[in-house]
């Protein structure tokens, strides 16, 4: 008896339902059916400008929990250049942006390029950031009275952490070894920043600049030469600049490729 009032009270409740659908949803149906299909294709606009941020948003988020990526900043007033960043994954892709300028009457200008790392500077540096326990707790040495060497900052960002640590000086031996590797591959991307700058507006200073970096390669104070080989390959093959700085720019392309991803 009790489970026939139960089921009484549902079907009661179902006809109740169904006829408040039909008094009100039908008459609103019927009203936008009258509406001019330009409102309508003007709301599906709207919807699809609301979506596509959203899937931009998630795939974006997808990215960046996938792959875990180091990145080495430095804001330096009064330098040349004044800021740059370099940041890389764990696949060994790295992007370097700077904004400084070439020529004294020149203005600050962006330069960005893209290059796959060596496997084994990759591997350092996730190997140090490990040891520095991914930047999670403070690295600065706190000593003020220390000279300002530019304001520096250490991220470490993958699905698990997200890590950022600001410093003048550091203690801590891993990332003093960091910012030596980043700040050695800074001095050979912005190399690159230079050269490609001259070869567009004043060919005549190549061969200086390429002697100045075939110096420090040599010398072992550059790293990642085959970061700037783009720009390298540019100035070998325009047959407007001198013999002898195209050869300069193949030597150092031969010295790049024994630091070629994989190597």
């Amino acid at each position: 008896m009790r489970a026939f009032l139960i089921q009484s009270l549902l079907l009661r409740t179902l006809l109740l339902r169904a006829l408040l659908l039909r008094t009100f949803l039908l008459p609103a149906l019927m009203l936008q059916t009258t509406r001019p299909r330009r409102a309508l294709a003007s709301g599906a606009l709207v919807l699809v400008a609301a979506l596509v941020p959203l899937t931009a948003q998630q795939e974006s988020s997808g990215k960046t929990t996938s792959t875990a990526v180091v990145t080495f900043t430095l804001d330096f007033p009064q330098s040349n250049p004044e800021h740059y960043s370099i940041a890389v994954d764990a696949r060994g892709h790295a992007i370097y942006e700077c904004t400084g300028k070439v020529a004294e009457d020149s203005e600050d200008e962006t330069y960005r390029t893209e290059f796959e790392m060596s496997a084994r500077n990759r591997q350092r540096i996730f190997e140090w950031a490990k040891q520095a326990q991914y930047f999670a707790d403070k690295i600065d040495s706190g000593n003020g009275k220390l000279a300002f060497t530019g304001a520096k900052v250490l991220s470490y960002q993958d699905g698990q952490r997200s890590n950022t640590a600001r410093y003048n000086y550091s203690n801590s031996e891993p990332v003093r070894q960091l910012t030596t590797l980043f700040q050695s591959i800074a001095g050979t991307l912005d190399y690159g920043r230079r050269l490609a700058y001259y070869h567009r507006y004043q060919k005549l200073a190549l061969d200086d600049e390429l002697k100045r970096m075939e110096v420090q390669a040599k010398n072992n104070e550059l790293s990642e030469i085959q970061g700037a080989e783009p720009v390298l390959k540019g100035i070998l093959e325009d047959a407007s600049v001198m013999n002898v700085v195209r050869a300069r720019a193949r030597e150092l392309m031969q010295m790049g490729n024994g630091a070629a991803p994989g190597h």
